[in-house]
Protein backbone atom coordinates (compact mmCIF):
# COMPACT_ATOMS: atom_id res chain seq x y z
CA UNK A 1 0.00 0.00 0.00
CA UNK A 2 1.42 3.27 -0.91
CA UNK A 3 0.77 6.61 0.09
CA UNK A 4 -1.35 8.78 -2.34
CA UNK A 5 2.02 9.93 -4.94
CA UNK A 6 2.96 6.21 -5.11
CA UNK A 7 6.00 6.50 -3.83
CA UNK A 8 6.59 5.70 -0.47
CA UNK A 9 4.11 3.09 1.51
CA UNK A 10 1.92 3.90 3.92
CA UNK A 11 2.63 2.85 7.27
CA UNK A 12 0.93 2.56 10.72
CA UNK A 13 2.27 6.16 11.42
CA UNK A 14 1.29 8.09 8.23
CA UNK A 15 -2.20 6.58 8.63
CA UNK A 16 -2.53 7.40 11.86
CA UNK A 17 -1.67 10.97 11.87
CA UNK A 18 -3.22 11.02 8.39
CA UNK A 19 -0.06 12.22 6.54
CA UNK A 20 0.95 11.64 3.10
CA UNK A 21 4.92 10.88 4.09
CA UNK A 22 6.12 8.76 6.78
CA UNK A 23 8.22 12.29 7.73
CA UNK A 24 8.03 13.89 10.87
CA UNK A 25 9.75 17.11 12.19
CA UNK A 26 10.84 16.84 16.12
CA UNK A 27 10.27 19.63 18.53
CA UNK A 28 12.97 21.88 18.18
CA UNK A 29 12.08 24.22 21.18
CA UNK A 30 12.19 27.93 19.25
CA UNK A 31 12.65 26.66 15.72
CA UNK A 32 9.57 24.85 15.81
CA UNK A 33 7.17 27.70 15.50
CA UNK A 34 3.63 27.66 14.39
CA UNK A 35 5.30 29.02 10.75
CA UNK A 36 7.36 26.15 10.52
CA UNK A 37 4.72 23.26 11.90
CA UNK A 38 2.26 24.39 9.76
CA UNK A 39 4.46 24.57 6.60
CA UNK A 40 5.69 20.89 7.56
CA UNK A 41 2.04 19.37 7.46
CA UNK A 42 1.28 21.35 4.32
CA UNK A 43 4.23 19.71 3.06
CA UNK A 44 3.12 16.55 4.10
CA UNK A 45 4.61 15.30 6.98
CA UNK A 46 4.50 16.02 10.77
CA UNK A 47 5.73 18.75 12.95
CA UNK A 48 5.84 19.03 16.56
CA UNK A 49 5.05 22.95 18.23
CA UNK A 50 7.30 22.69 22.06
CA UNK A 51 5.51 23.54 24.48
CA UNK A 52 8.28 24.40 26.30
CA UNK A 53 9.23 27.33 24.32
CA UNK A 54 6.52 29.88 25.52
CA UNK A 55 6.76 31.82 28.44
CA UNK A 56 3.18 31.08 29.53
CA UNK A 57 0.38 29.10 28.75
CA UNK A 58 -1.59 32.18 27.04
CA UNK A 59 1.31 32.11 24.49
CA UNK A 60 1.04 29.12 24.08
CA UNK A 61 -2.88 28.78 23.31
CA UNK A 62 -1.73 31.88 20.74
CA UNK A 63 1.02 29.66 19.28
CA UNK A 64 -1.64 26.46 18.36
CA UNK A 65 -4.73 28.30 17.35
CA UNK A 66 -1.76 30.68 14.82
CA UNK A 67 -0.27 27.35 13.49
CA UNK A 68 -3.64 25.90 12.95
CA UNK A 69 -4.94 28.48 10.92
CA UNK A 70 -1.69 28.46 9.21
CA UNK A 71 -1.93 24.78 8.66
CA UNK A 72 -5.04 24.88 7.12
CA UNK A 73 -6.46 21.43 6.83
CA UNK A 74 -2.92 20.27 7.54
CA UNK A 75 -2.37 18.30 10.94
CA UNK A 76 -0.20 19.67 13.30
CA UNK A 77 1.42 18.07 16.88
CA UNK A 78 2.59 19.49 19.99
CA UNK A 79 5.50 18.48 21.80
CA UNK A 80 6.01 18.18 25.86
CA UNK A 81 9.30 17.58 26.36
CA UNK A 82 9.76 16.14 30.02
CA UNK A 83 12.76 16.90 32.11
CA UNK A 84 13.96 15.41 35.34
CA UNK A 85 15.93 18.55 35.94
CA UNK A 86 13.09 20.50 35.78
CA UNK A 87 9.22 21.07 37.10
CA UNK A 88 7.02 19.58 34.31
CA UNK A 89 3.94 20.74 35.90
CA UNK A 90 2.82 23.19 33.80
CA UNK A 91 2.59 20.38 31.01
CA UNK A 92 -1.32 19.24 32.08
CA UNK A 93 -3.00 22.75 31.52
CA UNK A 94 -0.71 23.22 28.24
CA UNK A 95 -2.46 20.27 27.35
CA UNK A 96 -5.82 20.74 28.05
CA UNK A 97 -5.17 24.48 25.62
CA UNK A 98 -4.15 22.13 23.33
CA UNK A 99 -7.01 19.46 23.49
CA UNK A 100 -9.36 22.27 23.31
CA UNK A 101 -8.08 23.44 19.84
CA UNK A 102 -8.51 20.39 18.33
CA UNK A 103 -4.68 18.74 18.61
CA UNK A 104 -5.11 15.23 18.71
CA UNK A 105 -0.77 14.44 17.71
CA UNK A 106 1.18 14.82 20.80
CA UNK A 107 5.10 13.82 21.60
CA UNK A 108 6.76 13.35 24.56
CA UNK A 109 10.74 13.38 25.03
CA UNK A 110 12.77 12.55 27.90
CA UNK A 111 11.45 10.95 30.83
CA UNK A 112 8.38 8.52 30.07
CA UNK A 113 5.53 10.26 30.29
CA UNK A 114 3.15 10.13 33.55
CA UNK A 115 0.07 7.77 33.82
CA UNK A 116 -2.09 10.66 33.98
CA UNK A 117 -0.78 12.03 31.00
CA UNK A 118 -1.45 9.54 28.84
CA UNK A 119 -5.14 8.66 29.78
CA UNK A 120 -5.74 11.79 29.13
CA UNK A 121 -4.92 11.72 25.61
CA UNK A 122 -6.17 8.55 24.97
CA UNK A 123 -9.21 9.71 26.70
CA UNK A 124 -9.43 12.83 24.28
CA UNK A 125 -9.01 10.61 21.12
CA UNK A 126 -5.66 11.89 20.72
CA UNK A 127 -2.19 9.84 19.69
CA UNK A 128 1.25 9.81 21.74
CA UNK A 129 4.45 9.37 20.34
CA UNK A 130 7.40 8.93 23.00
CA UNK A 131 10.76 9.39 21.97
CA UNK A 132 13.33 8.22 23.87
CA UNK A 133 17.56 7.31 23.31
CA UNK A 134 17.39 3.30 24.93
CA UNK A 135 15.91 0.36 23.74
CA UNK A 136 14.86 -0.31 27.85
CA UNK A 137 13.15 2.70 27.64
CA UNK A 138 11.01 2.21 24.47
CA UNK A 139 10.03 -1.15 26.29
CA UNK A 140 8.92 0.83 28.90
CA UNK A 141 6.86 3.66 27.06
CA UNK A 142 5.09 0.48 25.32
CA UNK A 143 4.13 -1.01 28.43
CA UNK A 144 3.20 1.88 29.52
CA UNK A 145 0.21 2.60 26.79
CA UNK A 146 1.94 5.25 24.29
CA UNK A 147 0.76 4.77 20.90
CA UNK A 148 4.06 4.84 19.47
CA UNK A 149 7.93 4.89 19.88
CA UNK A 150 10.29 7.20 18.63
CA UNK A 151 13.81 5.94 19.01
CA UNK A 152 17.51 8.00 18.92
CA UNK A 153 20.56 7.11 17.99
CA UNK A 154 23.88 8.97 19.03
CA UNK A 155 23.56 11.12 15.87
CA UNK A 156 20.62 13.07 17.04
CA UNK A 157 20.97 17.00 17.32
CA UNK A 158 20.50 17.92 20.67
CA UNK A 159 19.94 15.48 23.38
CA UNK A 160 20.40 11.90 22.34
CA UNK A 161 21.29 10.09 25.44
CA UNK A 162 24.28 8.91 26.68
CA UNK A 163 24.70 5.49 24.44
CA UNK A 164 26.90 4.65 22.25
CA UNK A 165 24.77 3.14 19.97
CA UNK A 166 23.83 3.77 16.01
CA UNK A 167 20.26 4.58 14.37
CA UNK A 168 20.77 1.86 12.27
CA UNK A 169 21.12 -0.69 14.62
CA UNK A 170 18.70 0.49 17.66
CA UNK A 171 16.14 0.67 15.26
CA UNK A 172 16.29 -2.95 13.45
CA UNK A 173 16.47 -4.29 17.20
CA UNK A 174 13.04 -2.40 18.38
CA UNK A 175 11.62 -3.40 15.24
CA UNK A 176 12.12 -7.10 16.33
CA UNK A 177 11.16 -6.30 19.73
CA UNK A 178 7.84 -3.52 19.65
CA UNK A 179 4.45 -4.24 18.76
CA UNK A 180 3.58 -0.29 18.91
CA UNK A 181 4.71 1.73 16.01
CA UNK A 182 7.78 2.70 15.36
CA UNK A 183 9.80 5.90 13.94
CA UNK A 184 13.56 6.45 14.32
CA UNK A 185 15.58 9.32 14.52
CA UNK A 186 19.43 10.78 14.62
CA UNK A 187 21.50 11.51 11.42
CA UNK A 188 18.77 11.22 9.26
CA UNK A 189 18.82 13.47 6.29
CA UNK A 190 18.54 11.97 3.37
CA UNK A 191 15.88 10.14 1.21
CA UNK A 192 17.36 7.37 0.83
CA UNK A 193 17.79 7.10 4.52
CA UNK A 194 14.19 7.33 5.20
CA UNK A 195 14.11 3.77 2.43
CA UNK A 196 16.42 1.81 4.74
CA UNK A 197 14.72 2.91 7.59
CA UNK A 198 11.64 1.76 6.80
CA UNK A 199 13.38 -1.66 5.09
CA UNK A 200 14.17 -2.81 8.65
CA UNK A 201 11.18 -2.31 10.50
CA UNK A 202 10.08 1.43 11.37
CA UNK A 203 7.04 3.05 10.31
CA UNK A 204 8.81 6.65 10.14
CA UNK A 205 11.52 9.08 10.49
CA UNK A 206 11.66 11.66 12.80
CA UNK A 207 14.29 14.39 11.30
CA UNK A 208 15.17 17.77 12.83
CA UNK A 209 18.84 19.29 11.44
CA UNK A 210 18.17 18.71 7.95
CA UNK A 211 15.39 21.39 8.11
CA UNK A 212 17.31 23.65 9.76
CA UNK A 213 18.36 26.00 6.80
CA UNK A 214 14.90 26.03 5.16
CA UNK A 215 12.97 29.25 4.74
CA UNK A 216 10.74 29.15 7.73
CA UNK A 217 13.01 28.61 10.00
CA UNK A 218 13.30 32.25 11.57
CA UNK A 219 16.67 32.19 12.64
CA UNK A 220 19.42 34.52 11.12
CA UNK A 221 20.76 33.96 7.53
CA UNK A 222 24.30 33.86 8.81
CA UNK A 223 23.21 31.07 11.19
CA UNK A 224 21.83 29.23 7.72
CA UNK A 225 24.74 30.00 6.15
CA UNK A 226 26.78 28.48 8.92
CA UNK A 227 25.18 25.17 8.27
CA UNK A 228 25.48 25.22 4.61
CA UNK A 229 28.97 25.52 4.69
CA UNK A 230 29.62 22.84 7.88
CA UNK A 231 30.13 18.99 6.94
CA UNK A 232 29.01 16.23 8.52
CA UNK A 233 32.23 16.27 11.15
CA UNK A 234 31.09 19.28 12.56
CA UNK A 235 29.33 18.45 15.31
CA UNK A 236 30.24 17.60 18.86
CA UNK A 237 28.81 15.88 22.00
CA UNK A 238 29.53 17.89 25.47
CA UNK A 239 28.17 17.47 28.59
CA UNK A 240 28.69 13.34 28.56
CA UNK A 241 30.42 13.44 32.15
CA UNK A 242 27.21 15.75 33.87
CA UNK A 243 24.83 12.90 32.46
CA UNK A 244 23.27 15.55 30.06
CA UNK A 245 24.70 14.42 26.51
CA UNK A 246 24.01 17.10 24.18
CA UNK A 247 25.35 16.99 20.37
CA UNK A 248 25.98 21.09 19.30
CA UNK A 249 27.36 22.88 16.30
CA UNK A 250 30.78 22.97 17.51
CA UNK A 251 31.45 26.72 18.10
CA UNK A 252 33.51 28.63 20.85
CA UNK A 253 30.35 27.97 23.38
CA UNK A 254 30.97 23.94 22.68
CA UNK A 255 34.64 24.28 22.54
CA UNK A 256 34.38 26.07 26.23
CA UNK A 257 32.34 23.76 27.47
CA UNK A 258 34.02 20.89 26.63
CA UNK A 259 37.27 22.28 28.23
CA UNK A 260 35.50 22.97 31.40
CA UNK A 261 34.75 19.01 31.04
CA UNK A 262 37.86 18.02 30.39
CA UNK A 263 39.33 20.06 33.40
CA UNK A 264 36.76 18.27 36.11
CA UNK A 265 33.59 20.30 36.34
CA UNK A 266 30.73 18.56 37.09
CA UNK A 267 28.17 20.95 38.40
CA UNK A 268 26.27 22.16 35.94
CA UNK A 269 25.87 25.19 37.43
CA UNK A 270 29.25 26.11 36.40
CA UNK A 271 27.98 25.81 33.00
CA UNK A 272 24.88 28.33 33.27
CA UNK A 273 26.10 31.60 31.12
CA UNK A 274 27.44 29.05 28.44
CA UNK A 275 24.56 27.33 28.20
CA UNK A 276 21.65 30.16 28.15
CA UNK A 277 18.65 29.08 26.68
CA UNK A 278 18.92 33.31 26.46
CA UNK A 279 22.28 33.43 24.73
CA UNK A 280 21.46 31.07 21.88
CA UNK A 281 18.10 32.91 20.85
CA UNK A 282 19.82 36.52 21.21
CA UNK A 283 23.04 36.17 20.33
CA UNK A 284 22.81 33.26 17.37
CA UNK A 285 19.54 32.76 15.97
CA UNK A 286 18.10 36.74 16.57
CA UNK A 287 21.62 38.66 16.17
CA UNK A 288 23.50 35.87 14.07
CA UNK A 289 26.71 34.91 15.77
CA UNK A 290 27.09 31.73 15.81
CA UNK A 291 30.06 31.23 17.74
CA UNK A 292 27.66 31.67 21.03
CA UNK A 293 25.15 29.30 22.83
CA UNK A 294 24.85 25.50 22.22
CA UNK A 295 23.35 25.28 19.05
CA UNK A 296 21.33 21.57 18.70
CA UNK A 297 22.87 19.81 15.47
CA UNK A 298 23.66 16.56 14.27
CA UNK A 299 25.63 15.17 11.98
CA UNK A 300 22.70 15.37 9.00
CA UNK A 301 23.78 18.79 8.52
CA UNK A 302 26.11 17.36 6.21
CA UNK A 303 23.58 17.04 3.60
CA UNK A 304 21.92 20.51 3.76
CA UNK A 305 23.59 22.22 0.84
CA UNK A 306 21.66 25.19 0.32
CA UNK A 307 18.37 27.34 1.57
CA UNK A 308 15.00 25.93 0.47
CA UNK A 309 11.25 26.12 1.29
CA UNK A 310 10.71 23.01 3.84
CA UNK A 311 8.22 21.74 0.79
CA UNK A 312 11.28 21.75 -1.68
CA UNK A 313 13.13 19.87 0.63
CA UNK A 314 10.24 17.61 1.36
CA UNK A 315 10.38 16.86 -2.05
CA UNK A 316 13.90 16.43 -2.73
CA UNK A 317 14.01 14.26 -0.02
CA UNK A 318 10.52 12.25 -1.82
CA UNK A 319 12.72 11.94 -4.79
CA UNK A 320 15.63 10.78 -3.43
CA UNK A 321 13.97 7.58 -1.60
CA UNK A 322 11.98 7.29 -4.81
CA UNK A 323 15.62 6.77 -6.83
CA UNK A 324 16.73 4.23 -4.01
CA UNK A 325 13.38 2.37 -4.16
CA UNK A 326 14.07 2.22 -8.17
CA UNK A 327 17.84 0.45 -7.45
CA UNK A 328 16.50 -2.29 -5.34
CA UNK A 329 13.47 -3.17 -7.01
Amino acid sequence: MTNDDGILPATRVTQAFGIRYPILAGGMMWLSDPAFVAAMGRAGGLGFLTARSFAHAQAFAEGVSLARRLAGDAPIGVNFTLSRHSDNQGTGAMLELALAQGITAFETAGTLPPQALIDRIHEAGGILLHKCAALRHARAAQAAGVDMVGLVGMEEGGHPGPGELPTSLLGALAARELDIPLVVGGGIGCGEQIVAALALGADAVVMGTRFLACDEIWAHPAYKAALVAADENATVRVFGSLGRTWRVLRNRTAEQVADLEAAGERDYAAYSALVSGTLTRQACYTEGDVQQGLLSCGPAVGFIDRGESLAQTVQTLVHEARRALARVR
